[in-house]
């Protein structure tokens, strides 16, 4: 059996782990934490597919490193993250919920109010590590529009399975999914189930 996949990315090479899904289905394990040699070479990619734009966001957590470092190469001072947890001097939030494949239980979103003001009536790139079944980036969508922002651009460094036939999205690289023996799977699988839809609440 397979227990990794080599990914090609922005001039690298890395060995992602294979993680089970259910009994028929894994996925290579992207982990851009702690690797800055693959976050700068992905950040510095992506700005070169990136359509103008004012302020970026992201997700927690994964996505924080990569959209730090496209802010940094571009010299933009100012990044926004939905986060995962209300904090303590978050004002006036609204939240989505979301399911995500790589996550057993449903999470929420949340969107500080002040972040929120920043996108108002501005250019807002969306970016995250990788982009599967669509459900984490349909959750920021509908907390961007919520905020009054104008989406202009979606993106990330991979795009997982299906998402590949996106036309709506920009990404360096294709990600396959796997069958539980490790071989790639060359038709599509991921199924509704693994996608329900957000909700948003204020």
């Amino acid at each position: 059996m397979n227990k990794a996949y080599t990914l090609r990315v922005a001039g690298l090479e890395r060995q992602l782990p294979l993680c089970p899904l259910n009994d028929r289905l894994c996925i290579g394990a992207f982990i851009i934490f702690g690797d800055v040699e693959l976050t700068c070479a992905c950040a510095r990619e992506l700005l070169k597919i990136a359509p103008e734009h004012d302020v970026m966001i992201t997700s927690e957590s994964k996505g924080i490193p990569l959209v730090y470092e496209m802010a940094r190469q571009a010299g933009e001072n100012n990044y926004i993250v939905a986060r995962k947890m209300q904090k303590l001097y978050m004002s006036d939030t609204f939240s989505c919920e979301v399911n995500s494949i790589t996550t057993a239980k449903k999470q929420t979103l949340y969107l500080d109010g002040k972040d929120a003001a920043l996108m108002r009536g501005k250019r807002v790139l969306i970016v995250d590590d990788v982009i599967s079944t669509g459900d984490s980036l349909r959750a920021i969508e509908e907390l961007v529009e919520h905020a009054g922002g104008h989406i202009v651009g979606k993106m990330a460094v991979l795009a997982e399975g299906d998402a590949k036939d996106r036309e709506d999205i920009r990404y360096l690289q294709v990600l396959p999914l796997f069958n539980a023996d490790g071989t790639e799977i060359l038709h599509k699988l991921l199924v509704k189930k693994y996608a329900p839809k957000s909700s948003i609440h204020f």
